[in-house]
């Protein structure tokens, strides 16, 4: 009996370091290769083919999976998991994504995103306590359902929220409370997706593990501007995110990033969309500016990588127009993709 209780202190006192090295509210394990991310577009039906061979083929490594919900401007309320929403942004069909990926070995962040029709969230305002309450609430319960799912499901990176312009400033309490919320049922890695023109500003990124931007800096307001002047375009916005990165000490991932395959597509891309059925096709245009990111970003350290904004599993485009829309499927730019995310260049 004194052996059996002598070995088992024996075992006991070889185990304690290993469990003190991994306590439950341990940091989150960051990003330890270069982020080539997708991000798929949720299918309104379930998927008819395996989605996941033409993702590696271009070489990613990572998705972003994108539920939305939905709300309107001036309404203090958030609705999701609705019956006519698409399969594909509903607990089923978000699951289902994550699953395909994991099983090919490709990395998933889950990026719950809020559609305004005819507005975007960076414009989200009220006048009254009672109504920011009331949508907070709302918003709350879906980030939380969603960050469930991605502790169920091992997903390596959340985002908590997109494009909130005004309210990550005038609402700072209620994010730093989200963030904690979050933590108390998602271990992993977090990061919130800024708008391009909000990333300085934003109070809690001592809160989270990454910088997160959404990057759509406007560029050169030409039709087909050449790599090496657009390069030269990025370098202002490049010193503004490296200063935030040294401010913060926190890496930097482009949440989403993307141009549409038009005339004039690297300068205020959000304008384009609404001319997309009457601007000239241009691929090279895209595919240009795709090789002038990466060539200004690879080879930064903080630079952790991005998701290209979008990559469709059945080819539908924006309002039916793929040709025009963001994702590189088929087009020029595919090729330059395939390039960097193969790390060739």
């Amino acid at each position: 009996m004194k052996l059996i209780r002598l070995l088992q202190f024996i075992l006991v006192l070889i185990l304690l370091p290993e469990m003190a090295c991994t306590p439950a509210n341990s940091s989150p394990v960051l990003i330890d290769t270069k982020v080539c991310g997708l991000s798929l577009v949720a299918p309104p039906n379930p998927f008819s083919e395996d989605p996941i061979p033409p993702i590696q083929h271009v070489g990613a490594n990572w998705i972003a999976v994108c539920p939305f919900a939905f709300t309107r401007e001036g309404t203090n309320w958030v609705r999701y998991n609705s019956q006519w929403q698409w399969w594909g942004e509903k607990p089923e069909g978000v699951k289902k994504s994550i699953e395909l990926a994991h099983a090919a070995n490709i990395k998933v962040m889950l990026k719950p995103h809020v559609y305004f029709p005819g507005s975007w969230p960076g414009a989200l305002e009220f006048d009254k306590e009672s109504d920011w309450e009331s949508w907070e609430n709302d918003f709350t319960n879906y980030i939380m359902d969603f960050a469930a799912i991605a502790q169920e499901m091992d997903v390596e990176l959340f985002s908590i929220g997109v494009e909130f312009k005004k309210s990550v400033v005038v609402r700072e309490a209620f994010w730093r409370g989200l963030i904690q919320k979050v933590k108390t049922v998602y271990n992993g890695p977090l990061t919130y997706s800024a708008n391009w023109d909000e990333f300085q500003s934003v109070p809690f990124w001592d809160a989270l593990d990454y910088i997160g931007i959404d990057a759509y800096f406007p560029l050169l307001d030409h039709k087909t501007p050449d790599v090496k002047a657009l390069t030269k375009s990025w370098r202002p916005h490049l010193e503004k995110i490296r200063t935030v990165y040294k401010k913060t000490n926190k890496p930097v991932l482009f949440t989403e990033f993307g141009y549409l395959s038009v005339d004039g597509c690297a300068y205020n891309t959000w304008e384009l969309e609404a001319q997309i059925h009457s601007l000239e096709l241009n691929e090279q245009a895209q595919a240009n500016a795709f090789d002038a990111l990466f060539t200004v970003f690879w080879n930064e350290p903080w630079w952790h990588g991005g998701f290209v904004w979008k990559w469709f599993p059945n080819m539908e485009g924006h309002e039916g127009y793929p040709a025009k829309d963001y994702t590189p499927q088929g087009k020029t730019c595919e090729s330059i993709l395939r390039e960097w995310y193969s790390n060739n260049r």
